[in-house]
């Protein structure tokens, strides 16, 4: 069996003396393991980076062999990134959360967000929000997506402001008011229409909102935490 398609790298691990394992986030195929041969050489080191873009054939005897893998790299978002601590951070937390996924499940929709993101992490005025819309993106493909459509309450959409830490559903300022303590806060970028400016504010109010549900609806239930590098994109972002 072959196929060839396009991924993204998620990670790297040594096997024997020359070659690695690689884990890729692919178009078409979801999130696929391969052997490299040579993996470890000089020539292939650079391009098993992970959240680099590459070009990627796979070979096996049965499709559910670990199979051989053989990769052309497209862009070095790996490369691009080293030289912001914080644009790094954003790199490592997206490949980190990427493995969420189930194995060999293609999700398209969020390979393109994913790329999308990754093309934006040398201006910092642009990535975080993506990075906040990402996250949301990848709560729905993991079944555990929010309603931030209309008010959880009234069925209206008008003055949305807050979100039920417990439903995952927008609330209106009315009718959040007496339990204002208790909400998560809902930005006004995420918000349909709203076309104001995103403020430094309005990221971390995102990200303690998809950080949330991320915790108590996904990595939790696995006994797992959100990874260390995202901590380190609200400490930059926070200075």
């Amino acid at each position: 069996m072959q196929w060839t398609d396009e991924g993204i790298v998620l990670s790297v691990r040594p096997l024997g003396e020359t070659a690695a394992v690689v884990e890729l986030f692919t178009r078409g195929h979801g999130r696929h393991l391969g052997l490299v041969h040579g993996g470890r050489s000089r020539r292939l080191r650079p391009i098993l980076q992970a959240g680099n873009h590459v070009d990627a054939t796979w070979k096996g005897r049965l499709s559910e062999q670990l199979g051989h893998i053989t990769l052309e790299l497209r862009r070095g978002f790996a490369a691009e990134s080293m030289e912001s601590d914080a644009a790094l951070s954003a790199l490592m937390t997206l490949t980190s959360l990427v493995r969420l996924l189930p194995e060999r499940d293609p999700h398209p929709n969020l390979y393109e967000i994913t790329l999308f993101v990754l093309g934006f992490l040398d201006d910092v005025t642009v990535w975080p929000a993506l990075m906040v819309r990402w996250e949301l993106a990848l709560l729905d493909e993991l079944g555990a997506g929010l309603d931030l459509s209309e008010c959880a309450a009234t069925g209206s959409n008008d003055q949305l402001i807050y979100v039920s830490p417990k439903s995952g559903r927008a609330v209106s300022a009315s009718a959040g008011e007496p339990y204002r303590d208790r909400m998560l806060t809902l930005p006004a970028f995420l918000t349909k229409g709203r076309t104001s400016a995103v403020t430094l504010r309005d990221v971390l109010d995102g990200f303690a909102l998809t950080g949330h549900f991320l915790e108590t609806r996904v990595l939790a239930p696995r006994g797992e935490t959100l990874p260390e590098p995202r901590g380190r994109i609200l400490a930059n972002l926070d200075r």
